[in-house]
C-alpha cells in the first residue's frame, strides 16, 4: 500500500514536482504587494502550502506513511506560524514597519524585478522541501533518519515560536532595550538559529529516501538557507550595533553571548568598531 510502482513514479514524476513547484508559487505571490513579502511572509506561507500539497498527494497515490504524514504536518505547522507571525507584525507593529522603511525593505519594486524574485523563490522553497517531496514521491518507507528529522523539526518548531515570543514579551515591557532574557541569554539570534535547526531537519528526514542526483538539491538548499540566515543575523547585528552600541550592557551582551551559533565564541559576523 506505501510502495508506488517504478513506472507509475515515471509517470507521475513531472507532474507532482511542478505541483510542488505550483503551490509555492501560489504562496509566495503575496511579493507582489510588498516585495520584503517574497521572503518573509510568502515564504511562511509557501511551505505550509507545500506541506498540504504533500499531504493530498501522499493520500491520493497511497505513499502516505505515518513518518510523511508528520513531516508534512510540520511543515504546515512551521509555515503557518512563520507566515503568520510575520503578517501580523508587519500589520499591527508600527515600530518594525518604521524599521523596515528606513532600511529601504519597504520600497516597491519595477515589474520584472518582481517577477525575477518570485520565481527564485518559488524555486528555492521547493528546494528546501525536497527532501519530504522525494520522501513522499519515491515512496519510501519509514526509517529512523524520518523520525529523527521529525524530532529536529519539532524542537525547531517550539524553539522558533519560543524565541518570537519572549522578544515580543521583552519589547512590550521595555521597546527601547534590546532583548536579552530567556533563549536570547544563550544565542542573540535564536529565531534564526531554529530556523537553520529545522532545514537540517528536514535534510536529516530525507537520508536513506533521497536517491542520486537528488541529494545535490537537497544539500544545495539547506547551504543556502544557512547562507540567508547568517547573512539575517549579520544585518541584525549591525542594526542593534547603530541602536544600542554605545550601551555598555548591550556591549558586555554582544561581546560574550554568540551571534548565530550557541555555545560557540562566534560573538561578531563583523569586526565591530566602537569610539
Amino acid at each position: 500500500m506505501f510502495h508506488l510502482d517504478p513506472s507509475y513514479v515515471g509517470k507521475v514524476w513531472p507532474a507532482f514536482m511542478w505541483g510542488v513547484t505550483l503551490v509555492a508559487a501560489v504562496g509566495c505571490c503575496m511579493g507582489f504587494k510588498e516585495f520584503v513579502w517574497f521572503m518573509s511572509v510568502g515564504y511562511g506561507f509557501a511551505v505550509m502550502c507545500i506541506g498540504l500539497f504533500h499531504l493530498v498527494f501522499g493520500l491520493i497515490a497511497h505513499t502516505l506513511t505515518p513518518a510523511t504524514a508528520v513531516l508534512s504536518i510540520l511543515l504546515v505547522i512551521y509555515g503557518y506560524r512563520l507566515g503568520g507571525y510575520i503578517l501580523k507584525r508587519e500589520l499591527t507593529n508600527k515600530a518594525y514597519r518604521k524599521t523596515l522603511e528606513s532600511t529601504g525593505s519597504a520600497k516597491a519594486m519595477p515589474l520584472p524585478v518582481s517577477l525575477v524574485m518570485w520565481c527564485y523563490c518559488m524555486w528555492m522553497y521547493t528546494a528546501q522541501t525536497s527532501a519530504i517531496t522525494y520522501r513522499v514521491m519515491n515512496g519510501a518507507k519509514d526509517n529512523i533518519f524520518a523520525w529523527v528529522g521529525i524530532a529536529i523539526m519539532a524542537i525547531a518548531i517550539v524553539g522558533e515560536a519560543t524565541a518570537d515570543k519572549q522578544k515580543s514579551d521583552a519589547k512590550k515591557i521595555n521597546p527601547k532595550r534590546f532583548c536579552d532574557t530567556g533563549l536570547y541569554r544563550y544565542v542573540r539570534c535564536p529565531n534564526y538559529f531554529s530556523e537553520i535547526l529545522f532545514w537540517v531537519g528536514v535534510t536529516v528526514s530525507g537520508i536513506g529516501a533521497v536517491q542520486g542526483k537528488q541529494y545535490w538539491i537537497v544539500i544545495i538548499a539547506l547551504v543556502l538557507i544557512t547562507f540567508v540566515m547568517y547573512n539575517s543575523a549579520q544585518r541584525l547585528e549591525l542594526r542593534h550595533e547603530k541602536t544600542y552600541g554605545l550601551d555598555p550592557e548591550y556591549q558586555k551582551y554582544s561581546d560574550t553571548v554568540p551571534l548565530l551559533f550557541p555555545f560557540t565564541k562566534q560573538y561578531h559576523s563583523m569586526k565591530v568598531y566602537r569610539d
